[in-house]
């Protein structure tokens, strides 16, 4: 029965889903690294300390905030933000958008623009691979955002 538990054990450890590096609020460099992989991103400090990811996709400008962060602790979440100053779709546009899709809530922020935030819990750490397909999806709920609200770049 021992040698059944350790060889499924070892098995399990082998396992490269359950081997990979798991990624926490606390990792901020390696939130920044996949973000790069995106894009631009940099990393800045937000008024309170906590760390946050200014970055661009395309011709897209977006925030990645770390939350709920305490003293020597991971932070456990990120939110993931982007506005489109100047456009002003009405509420029935984003109420269809939010009724629409899964993810990606959309608003009018505190100018009544149209913004559009992620969440992300990392409490307890999620693979590089798991970190990574958010920062995928987000990429794509942003452009399809811009699409639906007709931002168009600046020349």
């Amino acid at each position: 029965m021992k040698l059944a538990a350790a060889v499924l054990a070892a098995a399990l450890l082998a396992s490269p889903a359950l081997s990979q590096e798991i990624v926490d609020g606390s990792k901020v460099d390696e939130v920044v690294a996949i973000a790069k992989g995106y894009g631009t991103a940099t990393l800045e400090s937000q008024p309170d300390g906590a760390p946050r990811i200014a970055g661009s996709i395309g011709d897209m400008t977006y925030y990645v905030f770390f939350m709920n962060c305490a003293a020597d602790k991971a932070c456990e979440d990120l939110n993931f933000y982007a506005a489109f100053a100047d456009i002003k779709p009405t509420l029935d546009a984003l109420n269809a958008w939010n009724r629409d899709k899964r993810f990606g809530n959309a608003y009018l922020d505190s100018d009544l623009d149209a913004a559009i935030e992620y969440d992300v819990n990392l409490e307890h750490g999620v693979t590089r691979d798991n970190l990574d397909a958010a920062f995928s999806l987000w990429s794509v709920l942003l452009q399809q955002y811009a699409d639906y609200v007709g931002f168009t770049p600046a020349r």
